[in-house]
């Protein structure tokens, strides 16, 4: 017969009491279960607790990875709008004119839009003179010559450009070719 009230607690009985020894293990082997399924749950809890908050810091560092790229591809699609006019601009030095006002302010106009677009990220890729690199140039022109190295570049045709480290446009070009 179990002397211990209802309500009352384990910490309630003092081992003073007049219980019997096998209701006291027994109470005690309760208890120490209770305390091991608790500690359960609350490592369960303090892990789970520790993968949300890495999941959190993971989608916050992917969020603003995407926002930078997402800018910068941004970026870039503006200067590849934009290059077209740097063509032309590149097109409009080479004509011969006599008024040299005219001349030298297309000069300043292309200086400045050049060096705008370098401080965002715009490289030009050199062609003239170096080997056929198919990941940075476009051969337009194959040209079967003795006087230049295969697969050297003898011309440009279109100025290509990197953006960031990354292949804005290819330089095409004209390559030797041993005949």
């Amino acid at each position: 017969m179990d002397t211990q009230k209802p309500n009352q607690k384990l910490s309630d009985v003092s081992p003073d009491d007049d219980l019997p020894a096998e209701t006291l293990e027994g109470q005690l082997a309760a208890v120490a279960a209770e305390r091991d399924q608790l500690a359960a749950e609350k490592a369960d809890l303090h892990d789970r607790l520790l993968r949300a908050r890495a999941e959190f810091d993971n989608a916050r560092r992917r969020a603003e990875r995407e926002r930078s790229d997402f800018l910068q591809y941004a970026g870039m699609e503006l200067v590849r709008d934009i290059l077209p006019v740097l063509d032309d601009c590149e097109r409009a030095l080479k004509v011969e004119t006599t008024d040299r006002d005219y001349a030298k302010g297309v000069e300043l106009i292309y200086q400045r839009l050049f060096e705008t677009l370098k401080k965002i990220g715009l490289e030009p890729i050199a062609a003239v003179g170096r080997q056929f690199d198919p990941n940075l140039h476009q051969a337009v022109e194959r040209v079967e010559t003795d006087e230049a190295e295969d697969q050297s570049i003898l011309g440009e045709f279109q100025r290509g450009y990197n953006f960031r480290g990354k292949l804005l446009r290819p330089a095409m070009v004209r390559v030797a070719v041993k005949p």
